[in-house]
Parts: structure tokens; sequence; C-alpha cells
């Protein structure tokens, strides 16, 4: 094998969003994760919502634009006149 071509492996904390620290050891100084065996509905039986990126808000927030432009675009149309021949 070639010297000195290998990763430094060292001891490095895995750190959950839900505040769980994790010690192992690994070529990364240190590692983030969202979910872990602590918080995980698998392990801990409960149902919980995992929303990190905001997917929910954001999807409201477009529909609540939508909407909006869409009542703007009404009001501002000018009504249809109808002609009747007599």
């Amino acid at each position: 094998m070639k010297a000195k071509i290998h990763p430094q492996y060292k001891e490095t904390d895995i750190a959950c969003a839900c505040g769980n620290v994790i010690k192992t050891r690994s070529t990364k100084p240190g590692i983030k994760i969202e979910v872990c065996s602590a918080c995980h509905p698998f392990y801990t039986g409960q149902q919980k919502l995992v929303d990190t990126a905001g997917r929910v808000d954001k999807f409201k927030k477009r529909v609540a634009a939508t909407k909006e432009k869409a009542d703007k675009k009404a009001a501002a149309k000018p009504a249809v006149k109808t002609e009747t021949k007599a």
C-alpha cells in the first residue's frame, strides 16, 4: 500500500437537530443530522412532522400569493356589458 494517501480517521461528534450528540470516529470533523435514533418516529413510536426546510410554509405562502393575485385581477377586470335588442 502507498503511504500517506489515506485520510485522517479521528474522533468526531454527530449532532442531531433534537440536541442529541453521538461520539464516533470519522474522517469528517463534525457531522450535523436532522433525525437520529433518539427522535426518529420508527424508534420512538411517536408521530412527528419533520419539516426542516419549511416546505409547508413555503407552499402556504405561494398559495396565498396566487389567490391574492387572482383577486386583484378579478377586481381590476371591467364588468362586461350585455346589450339586448328590443
